[in-house]
């Protein structure tokens, strides 16, 4: 069994620990401890995965996950720290789950730094973790869009587009990964209907047809979704 702890830790003691401070903190309390105590003692193999105060942990045996957990709380607690409570979440992550989800585990899928983890296939038909945007980000960042929109709905159009040019690139950048394409693709959609929707607002008539506006985006097109960050998959 593959089970995956995705966990959130935040300072009950010291709530403005943050950056590289935080990151030093927690390499002792964490990193360090997990590799030299806590690994040896635990059954099969296991990974730990840490940015900041965000971590994924997986096990190939489910009872060690669970030891852990417990025993990471306790941990914690003796500097200060402790695990989110909402935001851990303990899953059965095998790509096989012949009896169903595992009774003890919350979920098939984890977010860890706005991607969802959840396996697919590779165009070789290899098993394989995909990455794709996860949907709390994605809903945030499309709403962020809209705002902006509405707020600077009567700026010059060049103003407008050379901002969402800005913010596509931007958002291809980080979520520009191999096997998202589509997220990046549909979120470049939504923009250019969201963008067309409040353009509209701007006349008297509030009125601006799809023909029109396609030939202001062929006069003026907005960046392409595409694949920035390229990794071989089997």
């Amino acid at each position: 069994m593959l089970a995956a702890v995705r966990q959130k830790i935040h300072s009950s003691y010291c709530p403005n620990l943050r950056g590289q401070l935080s990151n030093i903190y927690l390499h002792y309390v964490l990193d360090e401890w997990f590799e030299q105590v806590a690994r040896p003692r635990l059954k099969g193999r296991c990974q730990l995965a840490r940015y900041a105060d965000d971590a994924v942990i997986a096990f190939e045996d489910h009872l060690s996950g669970k030891r852990l957990l417990n025993v990471l709380d306790k941990r914690l607690g003796r500097y200060g720290l402790q695990l989110h409570p909402t935001k851990t979440r303990f899953v059965d992550f095998r790509f096989k789950r012949p009896g169903g989800r595992h009774p003890a585990t919350a979920g098939t899928t984890f977010n860890f730094l706005g991607f969802t983890h959840v396996w697919g296939q590779s165009r070789k038909g290899k098993n394989v973790v995909r990455q794709i945007t996860a949907k709390d980000r994605y809903a945030r960042a499309l709403a962020s869009v809209t705002e902006w929109c509405r707020l600077n709905l009567h700026r010059p159009f060049r103003a407008q587009h050379a901002h969402l040019s800005r913010v596509i690139r931007g958002h291809c950048a980080y979520y520009g990964i191999s096997g998202n394409g589509r997220r990046i693709r549909w979120y470049h959609h939504q923009i250019t209907r969201i963008w067309k929707k409040w353009l509209a607002r701007r006349g008297r008539h509030s009125n601006l047809p799809w023909s029109r506006f396609r030939a202001m985006l062929a006069r003026h097109p907005l960046p392409t979704a595409k694949i920035v960050h390229q990794y071989a998959v089997p």
